[in-house]
């Protein structure tokens, strides 16, 4: 669990968060959500470290990473797997140095062991056999498939996830959404996923943060959206028709399923 408590940023004169807080639960994908400027990937980039906020705190099962020195906040990272959303993969390495990476920067395991956890993980997110393949020979989803093998490949108790279906078809995002929400449930992660994708939010979003202008708007469930009279997030949701006709049919069924 990550505990977000009252943390605001300011760039100059110009504020970017303003007294956020939010619990970020274990086992559950955990979305934030809202248009460009919203402070979205600044509370992103303080949760995971590489901000600093102004003011408040940043609990890491109940421990503030702003109080931390040095050793201690080093053995927080090496617990975050990290999927960035151009995948990030080094083009001169293949798939099983890309993923083996972490275990070769973080760990003392022989290369048997490296080797044994690294097909583990490709097995996993169903990339069995393309160790010696390299990044220029693989699909947009398969690297992204990759990136995920690598970022829980130290078996992290935290994912964080920046737009992880930015430029895939919608078949595939699908896949890469399914991928997540199956391995947080089966590692019992606190994943934090940053995105833009209105059918991760409907497909995936176990928890969501609406931020609008800096500041925490809404916060629910994928469901709880269906019912929600937020206008501002009604209007970030469901702008265009088909997610309007989505809507009401959602709301049909749920009111309709038995109890």
């Amino acid at each position: 669990m990550i505990e977000v408590k009252e943390i605001s940023k300011s760039f100059g004169e110009k504020t970017v968060l303003q007294n956020v807080s939010v619990v970020m639960e274990s086992g559950k994908t955990n979305l934030i959500i809202g248009a460009s400027g919203s402070g979205k990937t600044v509370l992103m980039k303080c949760m995971v470290g590489l901000m600093r906020p102004d003011e408040g705190a940043i609990l890491y099962e109940g421990k503030d990473i702003l109080k931390m020195d040095k050793k201690s906040l080093k053995e927080i990272r090496t617990q975050i797997g990290m999927l960035f959303q151009g995948s990030a993969l080094f083009d001169s390495m293949t798939v099983e140095g890309n993923v083996q990476f972490p275990l070769d920067m973080f760990t003392n395991k022989t290369r048997k062991e490296k080797l044994d956890r690294v097909n583990e993980v490709l097995a996993r997110v169903n990339l069995e056999g393309s160790n010696k393949k390299f990044p220029s020979e693989v699909s947009g989803g398969m690297k992204k498939r990759v990136a995920l093998a690598r970022a829980i490949v130290l078996n992290p108790k935290y994912l964080f996830c920046d737009e992880p279906n930015s430029g895939l078809d919608p078949q595939t995002s699908l896949v890469i959404d399914h991928l997540i929400k199956e391995i947080t449930e089966e590692y019992q992660m606190t994943t934090i996923i940053n995105t833009h994708d209105m059918n991760t939010v409907m497909e995936s979003g176990d928890h969501i943060i609406y931020m609008l202008q800096g500041k925490k708007k809404w916060e629910g469930s994928n469901k709880d959206i269906i019912f929600s009279d937020d206008e501002d997030l009604n209007n970030f949701i469901f702008a265009s028709e088909f997610f309007q006709k989505a809507k009401e049919v959602s709301k049909t069924e749920i009111m309709n399923s038995p109890k």
